[in-house]
């Protein structure tokens, strides 16, 4: 049995329907016994709680070969850095109680950084504290900026007529399908080829510029003078806060595109054929960027 926490996220929920297609037992997690209820209907073992909790965690791995995990996002919260510990406190003392060996982590590109990088800094800590784990075999995956993430800025394209965000419009990001992101933790889910602690950066195809990536979302949208502005971090900050997010999370997401801007989030590695992942922007674009503005 695979455990499979944020199943109702885009990496966890494509990561499950990718473990019931090849016929493993997943047991899936997630906040809402209503979000679930598809994946259980189609076989799944669902089961409801808050990823701050251990006991529930501890419960939910019990009896996996292996599980994957991650830190979800609480755009509300007051502390987003402190969520973020609570929850990687939490994944820790469940994979002591419930003696899990193989884990799949979602962290970042960055998190190698300490600090300065906004929210990536809190995957930092969550690494550092599966690296203490004696007996765990972890792949800590890496992804660069996700495809899913221009959605954000669809609303400010189709009422404002532009693109735009605190990141530098130059400034050069490897970016990446979460469905690529999934396919690679399916396989290492069921495969459990990793030793130790492993760190594997996923780089997507190629690597885009913030203007770049709006020239794409221009031409699938028909919006061929599509351009992008850079806003001030202050001003980028206060409108994410406009738009619902508490004053902790938009500072910590202004941080993080300054890290961008300022090289402290970047590949070590370097672009290889295990890093490079096969789904196109343009594709993205075309195929789902394209719905999501028409419901905009």
């Amino acid at each position: 049995m695979i455990a499979v926490m944020g199943a109702t996220g885009n990496v966890g929920g494509s990561i499950s329907e990718r473990l019931m297609a090849q016929g493993e037992e997943v047991r899936v997690l997630g906040r809402s016994e209503q979000k679930l209820e598809g994946l259980v209907e189609r076989g799944a073992d669902g089961t409801v709680g808050e990823a701050t909790d251990p006991e529930y965690l501890a419960s939910a791995f019990q009896g996996a070969q292996a599980a994957f995990a991650l830190i979800p996002p609480n755009l509300q919260s007051e502390d987003y850095g402190a969520f973020q510990d609570r929850v990687g406190r939490a994944i820790v003392r469940a994979i002591e109680d419930s003696g899990l060996r193989h884990l799949v982590f979602l962290s970042s590109v960055g998190a190698d950084q300490p600090a300065g990088t906004g929210p990536i800094a809190g995957l930092h800590r969550a690494e550092q504290r599966l690296r203490a784990l004696g007996g765990l075999n972890v792949l800590a995956l890496r992804p660069g900026f996700f495809f899913e993430n221009h959605m954000n800025t669809l609303g400010l394209i189709k009422h404002e007529g532009i693109n735009g965000g605190a990141t530098a419009p130059d400034t050069v990001l490897p970016m990446i399908a979460t469905a690529d992101i999934a396919a690679v933790a399916t396989d290492a889910l069921v495969s459990r080829d990793f030793e130790g602690f492993v760190v594997r950066e996923l780089l997507g195809p190629r690597d885009l510029t913030m203007a770049e990536a709006t020239r794409i979302i221009g031409t699938a949208i028909g919006k061929l003078d599509l351009a992008y502005v850079q806003f001030p971090y202050e001003a980028y900050e206060a409108s994410l806060t406009e738009l619902g997010l508490s004053e902790s999370t938009a500072g910590m997401l202004a941080e993080m595109e300054q890290g961008f801007n300022e090289g402290k989030v970047r590949s070590l590695e370097g672009r290889s054929p295990s890093s490079t992942t096969p789904t196109s922007f343009e594709e993205f674009a075309e195929e789902v960027l394209t719905k999501a503005y028409e419901e905009a």
